[in-house]
């Protein structure tokens, strides 16, 4: 079974390859916008950090891997070897590691003050939903407040946010997967069980999901396809979900998108392991709910 299907987003994206005015915020890396398999036309850029670009000068840098990775699980063209969830969907790139050469680590990390300032900076350039496949790097005090603030500003403007649970394999949480707008992503293999690497936490397992983040195949910088596993992989699965979701049901609140895609199978959660993504189950979910939401307003107004 493909990561897509695992996932049931194949009967979704068969109905969608999302809408332009659903934008993305992909707080990340720089990305090689100029691969064949990427569409420029549905890609934007902004500079938070004057020193950082959206666009890759140096391919083999681990920001430029990481972000072109990432893009191409959201938004490679439809047929590319990437899982190409959302291609029509604008992609916001909101650089915010350096691309600085060094050995591959298992998830970038970002100071907590700088993060603050790319969520805002994303969401007033028109991010609906925000991609952080990031750590905190050395977290402090100082920028906590500022953190939590840009996290409630992301609910008072109805912007979702979808972060990577982090792959240190260990038990806790973090300022953002403590945060309750926040959706938290486990990373699992084939059989939907957490890979080692995931953290797992009482907030992860009551708000959060998990998606495939095992030998994902996406785009690599230099053209040829890459394999990566973690956690920062599994995120965009839930990301590039509610994107499908938003521009089939345009009319949809945040807070609907986000009770529609966390559902699940409506159980009350009692374990630190999220439950696997269900995308086919959040659309019908949804459907059924702004059904029933429809009808009651007709019948309160008396509209035929």
């Amino acid at each position: 079974m493909n990561s897509l299907e695992m996932v049931k987003l194949t009967s979704l994206m068969s109905l969608t390859s999302g809408r332009p005015e659903v934008t993305i915020g992909l707080i990340d890396g720089s990305v090689e916008v100029d691969l064949p398999d990427l569409d420029s036309g549905y890609i934007r850029e902004i500079h938070p950090f004057n020193e950082l670009d959206g666009r890759c000068n140096q391919k083999n840098s681990f920001a430029c891997v990481h972000g072109t990775f990432v893009a191409g699980i959201l938004s490679a063209k439809r047929g590319a070897s990437a899982p190409s969830i959302c291609p029509h969907c604008t992609l916001l790139i909101c650089p915010i590691f350096p691309e600085t050469i060094s050995d591959k680590e298992l998830l970038p990390s970002a100071a907590t003050e700088d993060l603050a300032i790319a969520i805002v900076k994303s969401i007033d350039a028109g991010a609906r939903i925000l991609n952080m496949s990031i750590a905190l790097a050395q977290p402090s005090s100082r920028g906590q407040r500022e953190l939590e603030e840009a996290l409630d500003y992301a609910v008072q403007r109805g912007a979702i946010v979808v972060a990577a649970a982090g792959n240190q394999g260990m038990l806790g949480s973090s300022m953002i997967t403590r945060h309750p707008w926040v959706i938290p992503v486990v990373a699992c293999e084939e059989q939907g069980r957490p890979l080692s690497l995931s953290n797992l936490g009482s907030s992860i397992g009551r708000r959060g999901l998990s998606a495939p983040g095992s030998e994902i195949v996406s785009l690599g910088a230099e053209g040829k396809p890459l394999k990566l596993s973690g956690t920062s992989f599994a995120t965009p699965f839930v990301t590039g979900t509610i994107a499908l979701l938003w521009s089939l049901f345009p009319s949809a609140t945040a807070a609907e998108i986000k009770l529609a895609i966390t559902v699940v199978d409506g159980r009350r959660r009692t374990t630190v392991v999220p439950p696997l993504l269900d995308a086919w189950a959040a659309h019908q979910f949804l459907k059924n709910a702004l059904l029933v939401k429809t009808t009651q307003w007709r019948e309160s107004y008396g509209t035929a």
